[in-house]
């Protein structure tokens, strides 16, 4: 039987997916509802505030599981999408889309190591 990366791409997919689906809603609810309606202190996202949470490396990590996991989910999606919409060549959006997540990922390694 050949080998399949298959399962690879697939769990990152679905661990992508679930971390947006909790992350973004409460992202857009902070930032479009409970600040600009004073359920929280704007200080809550000041620079300050996020300047020394990301000085913890658990917050670093964190931040980096959630981009690291987003990307690749991301990437698979656009990946299904081109083949939905008629873009047969999969090599090739195999190679452009995880790529950009590959790429994506070493970026946030650099800035999260960096900061």
């Amino acid at each position: 039987m050949a080998r399949s990366h298959k399962p690879i791409i697939w769990g990152l997919f679905a661990a992508g997916g679930t971390v947006a689906a909790f992350v973004a809603p409460v992202l857009i609810l902070m930032t479009c509802f409970a600040i600009p309606l004073g359920l929280l202190s704007p200080d809550v996202l000041s620079y300050a505030h996020l300047h020394d949470l990301l000085q913890h490396p658990l917050s670093r990590l964190a931040i980096f599981g959630m981009l690291f996991l987003m990307l690749w989910h991301a990437a698979h999606r656009m990946r299904i999408t081109a083949h939905d919409v008629g873009i047969r060549n999969d090599t090739l959006v195999w190679i452009i889309f995880y790529g950009i997540a590959a790429v994506g990922t070493i970026v946030a390694v650099v800035a999260l190591l960096n900061f």
